[in-house]
């Protein structure tokens, strides 16, 4: 009697867990090593200190990294469309200024934006594929 109490009482832990509605593990984008660091003392990375503000860097990830300060910490994300075949699109995410808070894919025009915030889109199986950020005195330091 004792062991059907406990299993439910336990019952509703076990299968009462969201798995969440977020796809991280892409099919589209391949893992690619990261271990970038920023020093923010640097004038091409000056604007990375405002809220709303994102830095771009080519030099490593699938199609290079675009790094947000979100106002209460910093957002990295893959600069590959999240949504498209890696080898039917070469081209990295648009983004039309160092102040936009949305990327959009340059082989899809008809695809929505994607928050800098958060990496989704509305209708998107594929949020963009986020980088661990870590802050380290004045240096961020982007891994995966």
């Amino acid at each position: 009697m004792k062991k059907i109490l406990i299993l439910l009482v336990f019952f509703p832990f076990i299968f009462g867990c969201d798995a969440g509605s977020i796809n991280y593990n892409n099919p589209n984008i391949p893992n690619y090593p990261v271990n970038l660091q920023i020093n923010m003392s640097l004038p091409q990375y000056s604007n990375l200190q405002f809220p709303g503000y994102n830095v771009k860097d080519y030099s490593q990830g699938v199609r290079g990294i675009v790094i947000f300060n979100t106002g209460s910490g910093y957002n990295a994300f893959d600069l590959a469309c999240p949504n498209q075949a890696f080898n039917l699109c070469s081209l990295p995410l648009s983004i039309s200024s160092s102040g936009a808070i949305e990327a959009k894919c340059q082989c899809n025009t008809a695809e929505n934006g994607y928050s800098l915030y958060t990496g989704q889109s509305a209708g998107q199986n594929y949020p963009l594929k986020p980088y661990r950020v870590e802050i380290s005195g004045g240096n961020l330091i982007i891994t995966n």
